[in-house]
């Protein structure tokens, strides 16, 4: 009786504890910075994607929250023919579910619903003389595959990839008319443009 009344104590103990940082009623504050680049055959300069989001959430239940992201994105291509540099604020709601493994690792999966909107601008080959070409706004859906690493139950360390995603692009001119535009869905994680982040867990 008494290695029974101690095995369920352990068993509680290890539960209690696999969910320190993800049980209903706590909150999560943090973010992730997302960074790549990129060099186009015969351009003159690599490509440069840039994006801080910031974001919080709060576990409705255990090992599930909800919660939003709002930052700032910053992207510079260049090709054979001219350079594009955009600027765009992020507003990106979402919910996420854990699976724990260990007391220090969990996996996770996250399914966002990113909103940009941000402008426009072209300049030559080098990334010179730019010009304000118009507005560029973005809806799309993510599905985001990752895991955490707990090095203590208030602090997680991230890194995650963009496993299914769609996107519907706008472009409009200086009036606010449509002028472009692009849809796209993808499939598949990209392993070299991870997304890493930092969350603390109150």
């Amino acid at each position: 009786m008494k290695k029974l009344l101690l095995s369920l104590v352990a068993v509680s103990a290890f539960a209690f504890t696999t969910q320190a940082q993800t049980e209903q009623g706590k909150f999560m504050i943090g973010g992730n910075v997302e960074l790549n680049t990129n060099k186009v055959s015969g351009a003159k300069k690599t490509d440069f994607n840039f994006a801080v989001i910031p974001s919080v959430g709060y576990f409705v239940s255990d090992n599930f929250a909800v919660g939003t992201g709002i930052g700032y994105s910053y992207a510079k291509v260049y090709n054979t023919t001219a350079s594009i540099k955009s600027n765009a604020f992020e507003v990106s709601p979402f919910a996420r579910a854990y699976k724990g493994i260990s007391d220090e690792f969990k996996f996770f999966g996250q399914l966002s619903v990113p909103m940009t909107f941000g402008n426009t601008k072209v300049g030559d080959v080098e990334g010179n003389n730019m010009v304000k070409t118009g507005n560029n706004n973005q809806v799309g859906v993510a599905l985001s595959p990752g895991f955490a690493f707990f090095p203590s139950k208030k602090i997680g360390i991230e890194f995650s990839v963009r496993g299914i995603s769609y996107n519907d692009n706008r472009l409009e001119n200086a009036d606010g008319d449509k002028i472009g535009g692009s849809k796209n869905f993808s499939v598949g994680a990209n392993f070299f443009a991870p997304k890493l982040g930092v969350q603390f867990y109150l």
